[in-house]
C-alpha cells in the first residue's frame, strides 16, 4: 500500500457496506418455500466488531430488502443498517450529517453500478477483485479477497493497521 493509500485509511471514520457482492458472494440461495436465504462470512464479521471497538462507525447501505441483512446487521450489532435503499448516496449524506461526518471521512465498499454514486462521492472507495470494471476504475482500493470471501475482513484489517484510533 502506498503512502496516499494510507492517509486515506487515517481519516476513515466510518466504514459503509453494500451488501450483495461484498458481504456475501453476491449469490442467492432459494429454499423450496421460495424465502432468499444469504451467505454471510464469519471471518468479515469479526472485522466488523474490532473496527467499532476501536471507534469507527459501520453502516450497511443495500438495495435489497432482505430481512436477512438485517438480522446480520443486529447479530453485529450494526445500528446503521439501510435496506431497500434506491438513493444510496442521499442515505450516506444524510448518516453523515447525523453522525457529524463528512463525506472524505467515509470508506464504502460496492461491487455494482448502483454503487457508483457513493464511490465517486467519498474520500476512501473500495471495491473487490471480483467488481466490474467500472467500480475498480473508480476505487482507490481494491481487495485481494472477492465479495463474500473475507474482502470486508481485508479492509477492517487494514483501517485498524492504519488508523490513528486503532488499539
Amino acid at each position: 500500500m502506498n503512502n496516499s493509500t494510507k492517509l486515506h485509511f487515517d481519516r476513515v471514520r466510518l466504514l459503509a457496506l453494500d451488501v450483495d457482492g461484498i458481504l456475501t458472494d453476491g449469490g442467492l440461495y432459494y429454499t423450496e418455500n421460495g424465502e432468499v436465504c444469504k451467505k454471510f462470512n464469519v471471518k468479515d464479521g469479526k472485522g466488523i466488531k474490532l473496527l467499532m471497538q476501536s471507534g469507527i462507525e459501520v453502516a450497511i447501505i443495500s438495495a435489497n430488502d432482505s430481512y436477512a441483512t438485517i438480522h446480520r446487521a443486529q447479530k453485529l450489532g450494526i445500528d446503521n443498517c439501510f435496506i431497500g435503499v434506491e438513493d444510496k448516496l442521499t442515505v450516506l449524506k444524510n448518516l453523515c450529517d447525523k453522525l457529524d461526518l463528512s463525506l472524505s471521512q467515509v470508506a464504502y465498499m460496492g461491487d455494482d453500478l448502483n454503487d457508483l454514486p457513493i464511490l465517486k462521492a467519498v474520500g476512501f472507495p473500495i471495491t473487490v477483485a471480483d467488481a466490474i470494471s467500472e467500480n475498480k476504475t473508480n476505487s482507490i482500493y481494491i481487495t485481494e479477497a472477492v465479495g463474500g470471501q473475507g474482502a470486508v475482513r481485508e479492509v477492517c484489517n487494514l483501517l485498524l493497521q492504519n488508523s490513528f484510533v486503532a488499539n
